[in-house]
């Protein structure tokens, strides 16, 4: 229900009456584009902040040539297909961006790019909470941090900057001429290091792969994607993960139309393939004696899935292709059967590493009491222990699916709906209340028009 609310506008230390609204939502990316489309739809006030520009890191934090990992018809909203992208490739990081711009101007998102938030702050003896921007201060009664789970690049502490090899996070990777001669170490084997591994390698670069645990799904078995063989048997909507795997490495590629990852393929090309990336010693890089266990229990991920969708197929008599050859495993290059433990890296001509090792959060920005003691959000499927405050796009928010194109529009309608609910409550007068209370007339005051207020 939409209401007519005059604001109190209190000014701030600067004489200067901050900007209200009902919510405030903190990032343009996949995750703030759904919330501003559900807040939109329930007539909910908001306001998307982004510092930069819309979908920003598919533009910059990305290497040229990355696709998107789901084919067109999974990866996006319900509301606007990929234009341009047949159903079963995979779009462009360019084309991605383009894609929610348009479906930012599709549901007339109120995006403000260029504003940076430095600072939220609960408000004293108010209701609601100070949102602190580069370009002033906003009101807000609910913020929306959709800021997601690739905030701040993750490099382990092992090799120092003073060792005089070139590193970078793969979020700063772009193309190989990029860096500088000689041999690349990639660390990470998901899907972001195997991409970027092998294109150097295909480069003309000799290249070292570190590969940690990980699962391997097929890309496909049996004609259908494995994004469709996750909804049908019902994988996408787990709502914890496997105990350990909170962070396990999935090792999927959409590249040059879409295949599953195999390791022992990758060695044949001629990829050195070590283990985990243990230690430094100042020359030497360390490896832990785990790569052909990686392989195999990656490999036993692989066969679980391929029985899994083979029993779905018995079950419901469905007619598609038997594809034995996906059960069939390449032979073990040197490098697996006797895996490099150490690495002189000067004695390699390794001068560069990529570290494809993920992200972590940073809210430090966010003084409000929603986070433990290392600082991770503590919510309910993004709901957060201090009432007003709303997180998207994290792993694992609500299900398996969460931080992935399609899930997160979902968790959005989730958290848009808990906002509303909220707000029915804070609008709620009772009936000697109502009937006591004489209307008062602000002629110098605007009214706001919003679903709530502060």
């Amino acid at each position: 229900m939409v209401s007519t609310v005059y604001n109190e506008n209190p000014q701030d230390a600067g004489g200067v009456a901050p900007e209200q609204t009902a919510v405030v939502v903190i990032g343009a990316g996949q995750a703030g584009i759904a919330m501003s489309e559900h807040l939109g739809a329930r007539g909910i006030a908001h306001i998307v902040l982004e510092r930069d520009r819309i979908a920003e890191r598919w533009r910059t934090m990305r290497w040229d040539s990355l696709v998107a990992n789901g084919p067109a018809w999974h990866d996006r909203f319900p509301g606007l297909q990929i234009s341009g992208v047949g159903d079963d490739e995979f779009a462009s990081k360019d084309r991605m961006a383009r894609y929610f711009e348009e479906y930012a101007a599709l549901i007339g998102a109120p995006v403000r790019t260029g504003v940076e938030v430095t600072a939220v702050r609960k408000r004293e003896g108010r209701p609601g909470f100070r949102v602190e921007t580069t370009r002033g201060d906003i009101d807000a009664r609910y913020v929306v941090a959709a800021t997601g789970p690739f905030q701040k690049p993750a490099i382990p502490p092992i090799v120092p900057a003073a060792s005089g090899i070139h590193q970078l996070h793969s979020s700063q990777y772009h193309r190989p001429d990029q860096l500088p001669e000689g041999a690349v170490l990639v660390v990470g084997a998901g899907s972001s290091g195997v991409q970027i591994a092998a294109e150097i390698q295909r480069a003309g670069r000799r290249v070292y792969l570190s590969v940690g645990p990980h699962d391997r799904p097929p890309r496909s078995y049996r004609g259908r994607d494995f994004v469709w063989w996750l909804g049908v048997l019902g994988l996408w909507e787990a709502s914890t993960p496997p105990q350990g795997a909170e962070h396990v490495t999935i090792a999927v590629s959409g590249a040059d139309g879409g295949h599953t990852v195999d390791f022992r393929r990758l060695a044949a090309d001629g990829i050195t393939l070590v283990g985990r990336t243990a230690s430094f010693d100042g020359a030497r890089m360390h490896f832990n004696a785990d790569l052909r266990e990686n392989i195999r229990r990656g490999d036993a991920n692989l066969f679980d899935l391929l029985d899994q969708a083979d029993a779905y197929i018995a079950r419901n008599g469905l007619d598609l292709p038997e594809e034995p050859e996906a059960r069939v495993l390449g032979p073990e290059a040197d490098c697996i059967t006797d895996p490099i433990l150490e690495l002189d890296l000067a004695a390699a001509g390794v001068t560069s590493i990529v570290w494809a090792t993920g992200f972590t959060a940073d809210y430090s920005w966010m003084h409000v009491d929603a986070f433990d003691d290392a600082g991770r959000p503590v919510h309910q499927r993004g709901v957060a222990a201090e009432p007003g405050i709303y997180f998207l796009g994290l792993p694992w928010q609500s299900r398996r699916g969460s931080s992935f194109i399609w899930g997160v529009w979902h968790d959005a309608r989730y958290l848009a709906d808990s906002i509303l609910i909220q707000q029915s409550y804070l609008t709620y007068q009772a009936a000697d209340e109502a009937s006591s209370s004489p209307a008062v007339e602000e002629p110098d005051r605007e009214p706001v028009l919003t679903t709530g207020a502060l």
